[in-house]
Order: structure tokens, then sequence, then C-alpha cells
């Protein structure tokens, strides 16, 4: 049985992530920027789209930028981040209808570089990289579920 306490997570990711900046953003039609906020095996992820093209119905479009948050665990194995989480609203919890995507945000990641104050993530998916900053950085201390 696995005890009724948070897991540690890895200590190297503890402390929030900035993407500062996405390669060749200007040329692409859409793109993510990511806020990531690693506490104990937890993580919190904020996502900022620019998109110059219209998927949505128009009163979800906001001129083309729009933020979506998600909240759940992760593990690091090897050289890979496999993130399992739920999208949410900004107040992290669940979210269950409205604009953008809704269910299961699950991604996994190759990390390409870490160091203490950089991360560089290799989206598994579509072979973008994300490169973080770290902006703050937080200790683990685990809670009870």
């Amino acid at each position: 049985m696995r005890p009724n306490v948070q897991g540690k997570g890895e200590d190297f990711m503890q402390g929030v992530w900035n993407e500062d900046s996405v390669a060749y953003s200007d040329k692409l039609s859409n793109y993510t920027q990511h806020h990531f906020k690693f506490t104990c095996d937890s993580v919190y992820i904020d996502m900022i789209t620019h998109s110059k093209v219209n998927f949505y119905e128009d009163s979800c479009y906001h001129n083309g930028i729009w933020k979506e948050y998600a909240k759940g665990v992760y593990v690091v194995k090897g050289d890979t981040l496999f993130i399992g989480a739920t999208f949410t609203h900004a107040n992290y919890k669940q979210k269950i209808s409205g604009c953008y995507r809704i269910g299961r945000y699950e991604k996994n990641f190759l990390i390409n570089k870490k160091s203490a104050d950089t991360l560089l993530l290799e989206s598994l998916n579509d072979q973008r990289e994300i490169k973080l900053t770290l902006k703050d950085k937080l200790t683990c201390v685990p809670k009870e579920l």
C-alpha cells in the first residue's frame, strides 16, 4: 500500500520554471509558452497559446492569445519526464466545459539538459523544445493526501 503522503518528486525540479521565449515564434502559426511549478511530486502548468489561426468559436479566440491551466503529478524515469495532469480553471479546480481543452493533459518530455537554473525539455509528441529558466527554487514539504 502507498503511504497517505505526497511523494517527494525530484530535487532538481523543485521550483517555478518559465519559458521566457519560444524559438522561431515569429515563423510559427501557433505556439505555446509554458510556466511550470514543481512542488514535491505535483506539477502546476500555465500555458499561454499564441495562434494566427482560429481553431475555436469566435468568443474563445481572444485575438489569438489565450491561457490554459493543468494540475497533476509527474515522475522522472531516466532521461524522461512523464506528466499526468488534468486541464483546470485558473484556480486549478477541474475544468469540465468551456473554451479550449478539457480532460487529461498527458505529456512526455526528454530532458535534454538540466542545471541549477535551466531545464531543456523536448516534447516527445511534437519534438518542440521548451527552454525553462528557474525563477524560484522551492523545497518539498510533503502533504497528507
